[in-house]
């Protein structure tokens, strides 16, 4: 089975691009041209959505190896926005594209294994595990311990997938608990970097990194650098570049020397990470 992180590095080799576009579809802002086919009313907005996603799809798939949509501005529009979650997944899956759901998704035991079989595990009924959005990563809030993300990991085990754990964040208050300094002197984000690569020494592929990787946000150059040295064998999700203050110098420290490691750009005028 092939590694998760392999397959996302072997496709950012293929289109020579670390980006990734991030789909959080605000409904005010699709055109309406698109908006006025449908009703002003959920279903209404849920199609228009996917419409709306499936021709920025269309117009990035050649040159972006990935897509990243955030499930609370699917959320927001109910069963609707869900089914317009999942079609757009299944889209850029065709198109070729690699998906990484971003949920943030953190419980104990039993309830992150329902987490997970949602995204990258498989629901069981009966004899048959049915796939549900089958991404190919999803990230997770690490807060409630091992217990809460061990479940996700023995799902990229079996079905060779992979997860972003939220080790610094890239928002403004994210100091006010990941920056908190431990009783041995050490800070919160630094204890999680350390559960980070613990927890994926066994899935490490063969450009050297883990399907068990991190969100880093671009807006802490110093803890991006930083962090970089302690977690030689993670690669970097950057959140940060762009709106929220990311320079292009402060991402850099994310980044090899063969130019891989991950970038997540902000453009604000479409709320989209590319």
């Amino acid at each position: 089975m092939e590694n998760a992180i392999d397959k996302l590095i072997d496709k950012i080799k293929e289109k020579d691009n670390p980006t990734v576009i991030g789909l959080d579809p605000r409904y005010e802002i699709i055109p309406d041209c698109i908006k006025n086919k449908y009703s002003q009313d959920l279903e209404g907005a849920g199609k228009a959505i996917i419409e709306f996603n499936k021709a920025l799809i269309d117009a990035v798939y050649d040159i972006i190896p990935a897509i990243k949509p955030q499930i609370a501005f699917y959320e927001m529009f109910g069963i609707y926005g869900m089914k317009a979650f999942e079609e757009t997944c299944k889209y850029a899956k065709e198109k070729g594209m690699i998906v990484i759901a971003d949920m943030k998704r953190g419980d104990i035991g039993t309830t992150a294994k329902a987490y997970s079989n949602a995204s990258i595990g498989k629901t069981k009924i009966g004899e048959i595990n049915h796939s549900i959005y089958d991404v190919e990563f999803v990230t997770v809030n690490p807060y409630l311990g091992t217990d809460g993300v061990i479940p996700f990991i023995e799902d990229c085990k079996e079905y060779g997938k992979g997860i972003f754990v939220l080790v610094k964040t890239s928002n403004k208050s994210s100091g006010e608990l990941q920056d908190l300094v431990t009783e041995d002197g050490e800070k919160i984000y630094i204890k999680v970097a350390k559960l980070v690569n613990e927890w994926g020494k066994e899935l490490i592929g063969k450009y050297g990194y883990s399907s068990i990787s991190s969100v880093v946000g671009a807006t802490y150059p110093k803890q991006l650098e930083e962090l970089r040295k302690i977690m030689p064998h993670s690669y970097f999700l950057i959140p940060g570049y762009g709106a929220q203050g990311g320079k292009a110098e402060d991402i850099a420290l994310g980044f090899d020397d063969k130019g891989l490691r991950w970038n997540c750009k902000c453009v604000k005028k479409f709320n989209l990470c590319i």
